[in-house]
């Protein structure tokens, strides 16, 4: 390992071994699924709220949550069919489902009149993206400024880096890349399935350059997801955001941090930068390097980045003039 490689893990830091003390709430969306639910930090602190990436969990914010929650009040909770909230009913897996699950969360954890920064990782960030979509008339009244880290908004199949292939064939590429998704996403994991299962959330999900411990949690979390939960997902977010679909940004008027990781081969940079480009307030926009997951492989920044837009956010609630973009 050379030297370079070396101190870049080392910048990491040790991924914390247990969460900080939590309330711990069972939040019933729409159609009654439990969304398991904590909150994190003071009672009285400016909330946070956490939404995770496909086949993860709450704990994949782990070193968001430690840092955050000494002095914010930190939500984070699982989707539908994800670590321990329930599995829905039969249809009960939709953009529109993702988007009234994250509502509810911010409903039921949020005062009257409260507004937070919410902040989404991969399909956490589709969470977000849909809710600004489907639920505009709740953006202004519960968002403060929202952090979109390693998102899309659509195309998805088209941009997956399964598969180089020449603009011909680029169908080609979508189908390969769709049967892939969903073989892996629905299939249980024993056996040999495991061996292949790691090798390809590595190669997807995880930088080249990052310490081992992260990929060691990302597959322990997808191995734990339920294959009928991780299964109908990828349906949906296949389905949905295929080749040339795409989630309408223009209710998404509050300030917006993007994030994205130039070797991100599931969700490309050029992805994170289409949405940046898009969005209607954009306050930043943020490139590290690595792979999917620049929560665990560049916590510091995100870190950072975050406390950042929550003093944006906290000028904007006391009045101060605020500019397009702040500083590092």
């Amino acid at each position: 390992m050379s030297a370079q490689r070396s101190s870049r893990r080392r910048n990491v830091g040790t991924f914390p071994t247990a969460l900080p003390p939590a309330r711990t709430l069972e939040v019933r969306a729409a159609d009654g699924t439990k969304l398991h639910t904590q909150v994190f930090g003071p009672p009285d602190g400016y909330p946070i709220v956490l939404a995770h990436g496909i086949t993860c969990a709450i704990r994949v914010w782990g070193h968001q949550i430690a840092d955050l929650s000494a002095d914010h009040r930190v939500i984070a909770y699982d989707h539908r069919g994800h670590g321990r909230s329930g599995v829905p009913k039969r249809g009960g897996y939709s953009l529109t489902h993702l988007a009234s699950d994250l509502d509810s969360v911010l409903e039921a954890t949020l005062a009257p009149g409260e507004r937070a920064v919410i902040a989404g990782h991969s399909m956490g960030g589709i969470a977000i993206n849909a809710w600004s979509d489907r639920f505009r008339h709740r953006v202004q009244q519960r968002a403060d400024a929202v952090a979109l880290i390693n998102t899309t908004s659509g195309n998805l199949l088209s941009e997956v880096d399964l598969l180089r292939v020449p603009a011909p064939a680029q169908r080609l590429r979508e189908q390969t890349a769709r049967r892939a998704l969903q073989t892996f996403g629905s299939v249980p994991i024993a056996g040999p399935a495991h061996i292949a299962m790691r090798r390809f959330v590595h190669m997807l999900a995880v930088g080249a350059e990052a310490d081992p411990s992260v990929n060691a949690l990302i597959c322990d979390l997808f191995a734990k997801t339920p294959a009928v939960g991780r299964g109908h997902w990828v349906r949906v977010l296949t389905d949905s955001l295929g080749p040339g679909s795409f989630i309408d940004l223009d209710g998404l008027t509050v300030p917006t941090l993007v994030i994205g990781s130039t070797r991100d081969r599931l969700l490309p940079i050029r992805v994170s930068q289409r949405i940046a480009d898009t969005a209607p307030n954009l306050a930043r926009f943020i490139e590290v390097s690595g792979g999917h997951c620049s929560i665990l492989e560049h916590p510091g920044v995100v870190n950072r980045e975050l406390r950042a837009l929550v003093e944006l956010a906290a000028g904007s609630v006391r009045g101060v003039a605020v500019g397009s973009a702040y500083t590092s």
